[in-house]
Parts: structure tokens; C-alpha cells; sequence
């Protein structure tokens, strides 16, 4: 048996993909790269019923911008080709043919109203040794019958026979030693006529055989049909090429009990799905990461601690430190409850590691076209984010941060003017103006801080009763960063007029100034929902 480690992530084309199959893909990849093995992607496109357009680029594009890559695999390549399970109907009917001839597998006809009667009839009624002689298979009929059915065309499906009172053993490397009665399995379908195709059971076991995986790494929801592979395995005679299990745990809901779906994020307001998903028949649009303006390794890097202990105190993790840092065997037994604030906080964390430059291109298609061809805007600019950036989770909210460093505000919050505007602030702003104009620039923030200290100390002021109509005057309401930060980018003559415009507009307007600024606001958040 190959003992470099081939895995495999094996989504069915059924729709978006999910966050839950985004961790079983990271799991394979960090486990194929710490042992210097091969990573395969293979699509299950088996259940044509349950087959979605569109579902298949959208699982390799998600897999692609979050940077789990493939050695092998559809879009890839590769001596196993090919890796979409429809393109390999042929390969599968010769085992299916050998199931048969050996008595381990066996034709049954019967149609979905007579199983649809079974299960009226009987009480969690299973297709298994204790009810298939009193069905309609190849195991009571005549031979030649069975023939006859097949050449006129009837429909059937091939069943594995399993025989009852037999103890399967599978090994997990997360949960150990699993022992099972084969008297709880039911004869699962194997193949069907009606489309020529393989179920998951038999293609699974199958491919996992001709591609030569070594590992097969996914969700602890495939526990059940464990024992069933195990068998088929034992049924062809390759028992020395069964791949290792791991059953990796459910992703839990943030409350409550259950494991984790797209009703959850729907409720509590975070994505599910990695990119924007559109349901192709309901129209359905759900949110994904990207376009919430998640970054990838933020997603990688909280995902992957989400099931797994690497033994330390140690949160944030390259692509690189999680490729040394994985095992399979700090894998929990246990379900990992989605923590969708945790994530919002390791987005915050790479944010503020992103260079400026990049973060620049977040925030430029929110102003006017060519704003910053100009230099010294764009100097800036990246000023202005250096000076906001640690109060952002999301490249999108910059543009909030920054804007007012762009446009002066012609508007004021009223609940502010009500506090913090009082009869002499106009004389002060004034006065302010003044010392401001009598310094060489304002690049300094320090020596800007002294000199109107000095000024508020000489003239007996309160800081308090300059400072919080100061930031007022520039930015339009109670934020921003330090205030002689802002002055700094602004610069010495922006500063100025903006104190002589404040003055002007609320001499005029009074406490009624901040209506603009709420039609502002509105036309700001519509631009929020154009794609970044």
C-alpha cells in the first residue's frame, strides 16, 4: 500500500458549499501537507436527482480564493482521470457485475409503491436479511426471470447483501475503535438502472480503491456508512488497501443544540457559504464570506481551530504554522460550536496586518473615480487608514472611518451640537483658528498638542470645553482618531477652514444642521451594497 498519504475531498455538486465541507477540505489539505502527501479533488455527481448547476464551479471557485489547493482532480488533472464520478459509469459496473457473481450483492425490482407498502406495514421496516426473502429480488425469483426482467427493460437497482451477527471493526484515528453488528445495516443500493450510475456507497469505495487513497478524512455525519465500506472493502479483497478513518467533528450551532445550517446564519446574521450563493431555481440569494469582506486566511485560520487543539495558547496561525502545527490525532471527538464572533475577531486581527496599499483598494471605488491620482490624496489616504484601521473588523467599514478626512462635513450630529456646543465655543473655535494659523504646519502632532495646551492653560480654558467642539467642527460628530491626528492629515489650512465653515453653517443653521448629514448617510450605506 502507498505510504505517502493521499487524500481526497469529495463534494457532490448539490448546491453551495457549505462552511461545514470548507472545514473537511482544510482538515484534508493541512493533513496532506504536513506528510508531503497528495490532496485530490473528486466530485460525486452520482445523484442526478439532487444535482445543481452551477454548484460545481462554485465549490472549485470557493476552494480556490480561500487557497486550499490540489495536486489532482477535477480541474486539475491527473493519472486517475477521470474525477467526476459520471465521467466513470463504465469503470464502476465491472465491480458492480463482481458483487454479484461472488453472491454479495443481488437484483431487486421492487418499485417505490411496494416499498412505500413495507414501510406502512412495518414499523421502521429495513430492506435487510430479515425481510429480503419477502421481497421482490433476484434472491427468491427464478433465474430466468431475472434474466427476462433485465432484457425487457424493467427497472432495478443492485443491493449488497449483508449477512447478520457479524462484528465490523473500524478504526478511527479521532474516535478509536468502532465495533458494529451487521444486523443493523440494511441492504443499501449500490447501483441503478435508471441512470446507469453508482450510489455514494460503492463509488466512494471504488475510486477511494483506483485512486489509492490513503486516508479518508471527512465529516462525522458519514459515521454510519463506515461499516458498510469496511465490508465492500472486504468483499473485493482489499483489505490491505483500506484507506484510514477519521470522522471529524459536527460544527454545532452558536446556541442551542444541533449542528450548524444555513437557518442559523440567516438568523443570526453571519454567512454559511464561503462565496455569494444565488439558488438557480428559487432565486435565493445568501451572503458568503468574501463578499462580507472576510479574508480567506482569516476564514482558514478560524476554522481550523475549530475541531482542532494544537496544544498551545497560540490563536493566530499562518497557512504555513497550521501545515506544521496539524495532526489528525488533537482533532476533537466532540461537535465544535461555531463561534461566529470568533470569526469576526480573527478578521480584525489580519486586517490590521494587511499593508495599507492593499487596504487602499478597498476604500477607493467608494469615492469619486480618479480621486487619487492625485499624490498627495493618496498619501492620504493611506494616512487617514493607518490612523482608523484598528478600529475596523471589515475592509468596508474604512470607508465610513476615513471618509469625513475627504469631505468636510456640512452638517452636524445634533444630539452633539446639544452637548457639547455652548454660548462662547464659537469665540474659542475663533481664537483656536488663530494659534493654529501662527504654526508652521501641522505635521508635528506633538508640538501641535503643546502649543494649544500652552494656549487653553494661558487663557485659563478647559480642554474639554476647545477639544470636544473642535472634533465637532472637522468631522461632523464625536469620532474619529486622536484629534491632532486628524489635524495632521488634514493639514494646517484644511484644519482652519473647516473651523471658519463650522462656524458659518451652524451661526446659520443652529441645531437643526444635522439633516444633510442623515441623507448623506443613506446614500453612503446604498454604496456599501455594491460588490467591493
Amino acid at each position: 500500500m502507498n505510504t505517502t498519504p493521499r487524500v481526497r475531498f469529495a463534494p457532490s455538486p448539490t448546491g453551495a458549499l457549505h462552511i461545514g465541507g470548507v472545514r473537511t477540505a482544510l482538515y484534508n489539505y493541512l493533513f496532506a501537507r504536513h506528510h508531503g502527501g497528495t490532496m485530490i479533488l473528486r466530485i460525486e455527481d452520482t445523484d442526478t436527482n439532487r444535482y445543481v448547476e452551477g454548484a460545481e464551479k462554485y465549490i472549485i471557485d470557493s476552494l480556490q480564493w480561500l487557497g486550499i489547493e490540489f495536486d489532482e482532480g477535477v480541474s486539475f488533472g491527473g493519472k486517475h482521470a477521470p474525477y467526476r464520478q459520471s465521467e466513470r459509469k463504465d469503470i464502476y459496473r465491472k465491480y458492480v457485475d463482481r458483487l454479484i457473481a461472488d453472491g454479495k450483492a443481488y437484483y431487486a425490482f421492487d418499485t417505490p409503491e411496494e416499498l412505500d407498502e413495507k414501510r406502512s406495514q412495518t414499523a421502521n421496516f429495513q430492506y435487510d436479511a430479515s425481510t429480503r426473502m419477502s421481497m421482490n429480488n433476484s434472491l427468491v425469483l427464478p433465474a430466468d426471470e431475472v434474466s427476462r426482467r433485465i432484457a425487457n427493460g424493467e427497472k432495478y437497482v443492485v443491493r449488497i447483501r449483508i449477512e447478520p451477527n457479524e462484528e465490523i471493526v473500524v478504526n478511527d484515528i479521532i474516535r478509536g475503535e468502532v465495533r458494529i453488528n451487521s444486523t443493523i445495516l440494511d441492504d443499501k443500493v449500490l447501483w441503478k438502472s435508471a441512470d446507469g450510475l453508482p450510489t455514494y456507497h460503492l463509488a466512494n469505495i471504488v475510486d477511494d480503491h483506483l485512486m489509492e487513497i490513503t486516508h479518508v478524512i471527512r465529516g462525522e455525519e458519514w459515521l454510519p456508512s463506515a461499516p458498510l465500506h469496511v465490508l465492500l472493502y472486504r468483499y473485493f479483497g482489499w483489505q490491505d488497501t483500506m484507506p484510514q478513518f477519521a470522522h471529524l467533528p459536527l460544527l454545532l450551532k452558536p446556541d442551542g443544540k444541533g449542528k450548524l445550517s444555513k437557518r442559523d446564519g440567516d438568523r443570526l446574521g453571519f454567512p454559511v457559504f464561503p462565496l455569494d450563493w444565488t439558488d438557480p431555481i428559487t432565486g435565493e440569494k445568501t451572503s458568503g464570506y468574501r463578499e462580507a469582506g472576510y479574508f480567506p486566511e482569516a476564514v482558514i485560520n478560524f476554522l481550523a481551530l475549530l475541531g482542532w487543539n494544537p496544544g498551545t495558547e497560540q490563536e493566530i496561525f499562518s497557512k504555513e504554522e497550521l501545515i506544521e502545527a496539524f495532526s489528525l490525532e488533537r482533532c476533537s471527538r466532540s461537535g465544535a460550536r461555531f463561534d461566529y464572533e470568533k470569526g469576526k475577531w480573527f478578521n480584525h486581527k489580519y486586517l490590521q496586518t494587511k499593508p495599507t496599499e492593499e487596504l487602499a483598494k478597498y476604500v477607493m471605488p467608494f469615492f469619486a473615480d480618479n480621486i487619487f491620482d492625485d499624490e498627495d490624496k493618496y498619501r492620504k489616504l493611506l494616512a487617514a487608514i493607518d490612523s482608523v484601521k484598528e478600529r475596523a473588523t471589515f475592509p468596508k467599514e474604512l470607508f465610513e472611518l476615513v471618509e469625513f478626512f475627504f469631505i468636510a462635513p456640512e452638517s452636524f450630529a445634533e444630539s452633539d451640537l446639544k452637548k457639547r456646543w455652548k454660548e462662547d465655543t464659537p469665540r474659542l473655535l475663533t481664537e483656536l483658528a488663530e494659534i493654529l494659523r501662527t504654526l508652521p504646519s501641522l505635521d508635528d502632532e506633538q508640538a501641535t498638542e503643546e502649543s494649544v495646551k500652552q494656549w487653553c492653560e494661558a487663557k485659563g480654558y478647559s480642554l474639554g470645553a476647545v477639544m470636544n467642539p473642535f472634533r465637532l467642527v472637522l468631522v461632523g460628530q464625536m469620532k474619529g482618531p486622536h484629534i491632532f491626528t486628524i489635524t495632521r492629515i488634514l493639514g494646517k489650512t484644511e484644519t482652519i477652514n473647516r473651523i471658519n465653515s463650522a462656524l458659518k453653517i451652524i451661526e446659520k443653521f443652529g441645531f437643526d444642521a444635522d439633516a444633510a448629514m442623515f441623507e448623506r448617510a443613506v446614500k453612503r450605506y446604498e454604496r456599501f451594497d455594491d460588490p467591493q
